[in-house]
Formats: structure tokens, C-alpha cells, sequence
């Protein structure tokens, strides 16, 4: 049995670990993971966390300072964790892929919501308001739709929108070979796409992939869909762009500055993100709270494939699921410690 210290946890998490868990000890902590709450994690060997927990190099100190061996993301992203801190101190390990039918899903039903005004309709007929002034939207077969990463989740939703009678234009740093995805390159995406849908993860070379230029070279009226990273738009730059016309919708799941609210109910409080009120505040703006993971599928698969890794760490010298670190003191003679011993350290 594993002592697991499992933060930032809501009903929703507990739930599905609990069903699935049949060997471990799991205290169940509210709190974000952050440097201040990590002394709740004395006297465990594993730390669960999530995707808006600050995973920095004072953070991982601290864990490893009290013997934590392992932090279990139960998530895909890991942009929130100091990796080259956790280098030679603690295996971090994630949850690849838990169900891109889920997030797909909700990016498409973002678009669908922005386009037709279903948010507007359904607010207007509980007043009973009648009114079909102002919910015109547009076909959406024909149009053509910028996929920027490929991976499973941009696959599905380009699978999704080509049953829409829609054309795909794609970017990704590393095309997917004899996948019939019409590549092209960013330039070309931004100036023909009536719709773009971001799917990439957040790296230095995707933060901010969508910023004042980027929107400078769309048509008019462009709906920029984002179900992966608030970092990858620039807010500001939206704020301006969907200003002066050049967006016309933004249906988005995640915002930069997000882990300071999202996950909480903050309805009787006064919000102090002067950006974030003013994207609430917009009628073309869709704002939902990082939820398109939030299927019982996908929740299903988190918790098992999460379990999964904390018992192949303490049973297998080879851990699947591991971040790989990716700096100079992880490599031997340019080759990578993982593939020679199964573990990055």
C-alpha cells in the first residue's frame, strides 16, 4: 500500500478514485499544490496533482525534502512542472491521453454555441424573449477550419468537422505522415481559415501563437476556438481583435491567468482580473471553466491509467507514463537515459 497526498481534489475526482482505487491509502486535500501547501505532503511517497497546480522548482524542493518520490499528474500537460528541478529528485509521470473524444467534443460544441447563439437563445426564452434579432449565425458546411495540432485530440476534431462538410487546413510542428491532413503553414491557416481550433500543447515555441500579428493576418469575423492552453493566445491581443471586428467569437475552455479561479465558485466575490471580466463581459466571448475533459469516460480513465502509474513506479524498473526531462544531465553521450534503464533517473 502507497500513501498518496491527492490535492487540488473535488467531488468529481474523488469519486472515480475511489471506485477504481483498491490498494492505496489516498488523503484527498483541497488545496492547490503550490510551495506553500507542499508540507501537506509529509509522510507520503506520492503527490497527485493537477493542471493548475504550481509544480515549480520550490515546490519539488520541498516534496523531495520530505521524501516524496513521485508526483502523478492526472492530466496530459505538464507545463505547469519545473522538469529540469525535477531532474535526479522526483519521477513525475501523466496521464497521455484519456479521452479526445471529450475535448474534441467540447470544442466543437463551443463552436456550435458561438455560431448559433444558443447561449444568447437559451438566457432570452427563460425571460420568455421571443426575439430572433441578433442570433443569425452562419453554415458551417463549406468553411474552412485551421487546425493548429495534430496529436489525438486534433485528429478527432478534424474528423468531427469533416462531418460537417468542412475543409481542414492544419499546422503542427511535427506532421502526422499518410494521416491525408492538408498541411500547411501558419501564414497560409490564419489568411483562409473562417475558424481556428487550437489543439497544441504549451511550449516555448507554441506560447502566444495567437498574438497581434497572428490576428492582423485573419479574415474578418474569424472564430478562434482554444480547449488546450490559455497561454497560447495572447488575451490582450483577443481583447483588441474581437474589438475591432477581426474576431468575431472566441469559444474558450482555458485562459492564461485561470489558476487563480477556475474550479471555484467565486460568484460572490469581485473579480480583480480587469482582462478576464472583460472577456466574461463580451456577447461573442464563450468562456467555460477547463471542462472539456469532464466526461465520465475520460474520468474513468484518468483515475485508472493515474493508479496505474503509481503501481508500475513502485513494481517495474520501466515507467511508461514518465515525463521525459530532456536536459543535458539527462543524457549520455547524447543518448537517453530512459531508453537505456526505463527511467529517466
Amino acid at each position: 500500500m502507497v500513501n498518496i497526498a491527492f490535492f487540488d481534489a473535488k467531488p468529481y475526482d474523488q469519486v472515480w478514485f475511489d471506485k477504481i482505487n483498491d490498494r492505496h491509502k489516498i488523503t484527498y486535500f483541497e488545496n492547490k499544490l503550490n510551495a506553500t501547501t507542499a508540507g501537506l505532503a509529509k509522510g507520503y511517497e506520492v503527490v497527485c496533482a493537477f493542471v493548475n497546480d504550481d509544480i515549480s522548482a520550490p515546490t519539488i524542493d520541498l516534496l523531495h525534502s520530505l521524501g516524496v518520490r513521485l508526483i502523478a499528474l492526472r492530466c496530459a500537460g505538464y507545463n505547469n512542472v519545473d522538469m529540469k528541478a525535477a531532474h535526479g529528485k522526483i519521477h513525475v509521470v501523466r496521464v497521455p491521453a484519456y479521452s479526445p473524444y471529450a475535448v474534441a467534443e467540447h470544442g466543437m460544441a463551443l463552436l456550435l454555441t458561438l455560431n448559433r447563439k444558443l447561449h444568447r437563445a437559451y438566457n432570452r426564452t427563460r425571460d420568455f424573449n421571443f426575439s430572433l434579432v441578433g442570433l443569425g449565425g452562419m453554415d458551417l458546411y463549406g468553411k474552412t477550419v485551421g487546425v493548429i495540432g495534430t496529436g489525438k485530440i486534433g485528429r478527432v476534431f478534424i474528423d468531427i468537422c469533416r462531418g460537417f462538410g468542412m475543409n481542414v487546413l492544419a499546422y503542427d510542428l511535427y506532421p502526422v505522415t499518410d494521416s491525408g491532413i492538408n498541411y500547411v503553414d501558419l501564414d497560409t491557416l490564419f489568411k483562409e481559415s473562417h475558424i481556428i481550433s487550437l489543439h497544441c500543447p504549451l511550449t516555448d515555441e507554441t506560447r502566444h501563437i495567437l498574438d497581434s500579428d497572428a490576428f492582423a493576418q485573419m479574415m474578418e469575423g474569424v472564430i478562434i476556438i482554444n480547449t488546450s492552453r490559455g497561454a497560447l493566445i495572447d488575451t490582450a491581443a483577443l481583447l483588441e481583435a474581437l474589438s475591432s471586428g477581426i474576431v468575431g467569437g472566441a469559444g474558450l475552455d482555458v485562459y492564461e491567468e485561470e489558476s487563480d479561479f477556475f474550479y471555484q465558485d467565486l460568484s460572490g466575490t469581485i473579480i480583480k482580473d480587469d482582462v478576464l471580466a472583460l472577456l466574461v463581459s463580451r456577447p461573442n466571448v464563450l468562456l467555460t471553466s477547463h471542462q472539456a475533459f469532464l466526461t465520465d469516460e475520460a474520468l474513468v480513465n484518468i483515475a485508472d491509467t493515474t493508479l496505474a502509474n503509481v503501481n508500475e513506479f513502485f513494481e517495474n524498473d520501466n515507467i511508461v507514463n514518465e515525463i521525459c526531462y530532456q536536459c543535458d544531465s539527462g543524457k549520455i553521450d547524447g543518448s537517453c537515459l530512459k531508453e537505456r534503464t526505463g527511467r529517466c533517473f
